[in-house]
């Protein structure tokens, strides 16, 4: 499958559109791009969703769709972003509109496919969006992989999640609930800290499921600024800790998605 296997749908909620690649069948995984855009290795991702028997909605937020990434072009992307009003990219995330249009974006995938709930997988600049996006009741199975917002400038943001306690212990009543959050950094990718895990370790408990793949890893050529879980970083290789953090994400989604 290929970009242009998907159908595209624009999307309007609060005054904001982006355009929508959507596929599948079953309940539906937003499938959240991380900085630059939609790269070919996001696509693949997609593609194991839907092979998974479920559908997929991914938005196109920044970028260009289907290009691949490239130092100039994710610096690129990034500027626009952190200086755009709609992400607030310095700012908590639940209050910023892009987390609104998920949110209402996640709402009309769940009535049009149904099913016990949404799946959310957001990644590096999108990574940590899934805790606001379980401010609503749509979103029943949120991965955040390399989370990266806010930035880790100074200790207070190193633990950081972009919410305040009320909001905060919200997410922690849901979690308690039996809505579980997922989610995955390498052990020493300085975008990621160790603190900001802790956080959530702290405020969720065992409804906290970290993933922390060793970095570096010379027998399997993990580097040093490994970064991208699920995308640029991941080998098919069985046995490959990128491969078992894949499989891990891909049970939590379909436990949860597809109930026995």
């Amino acid at each position: 499958m290929a970009l242009s296997d998907f159908r595209i749908e624009p999307f309007s909620h609060n005054g904001i559109t982006h355009d929508v690649y959507r596929q599948g069948d079953g309940p539906c995984v937003l499938v959240v791009a991380e900085i630059p855009g939609i790269t070919p290795e996001v696509i693949r991702f997609a593609e194991d969703v839907l092979a998974a028997g479920l559908s997929v909605a991914m938005p196109s937020m920044f970028g260009v769709p289907g290009r691949a990434p490239s130092n100039g072009y994710a610096l690129k992307s990034i500027v626009k972003s952190c200086i755009s009003s709609e992400f607030k990219a310095m700012a908590t995330r639940d209050k910023a509109p892009a987390t609104e249009w998920l949110r209402g974006l996640a709402r009309a995938m769940h009535t049009e496919h149904g099913g016990p709930g949404v799946g959310f997988v957001g990644m590096c600049f999108t990574g940590g969006f899934g805790l606001a996006m379980l401010l609503d009741d749509a979103v029943v199975a949120p991965v955040l992989s390399q989370p990266s917002l806010p930035f880790s400038i100074g200790k207070k943001r190193k633990a950081s999640v972009g919410l305040d306690e009320a909001q905060l212990s919200a997410v922690a009543e849901r979690a308690a609930e039996g809505c579980a959050v997922m989610g995955l950094r390498f052990s020493n990718d300085p975008l990621v800290p160790s603190e900001r895990f802790a956080t959530l370790r702290a405020a969720l408990g065992d409804n906290f499921i970290g993933v922390e793949i060793t970095s570096p890893d010379e027998a399997h050529g993990i580097g040093k600024v490994a970064h991208s879980v699920l995308t640029e970083e991941r080998s098919d290789e069985e046995g490959h800790p990128t491969k078992d953090s894949f499989d891990q994400v891909m049970s939590f989604l379909t436990e949860r998605l597809h109930p026995a």
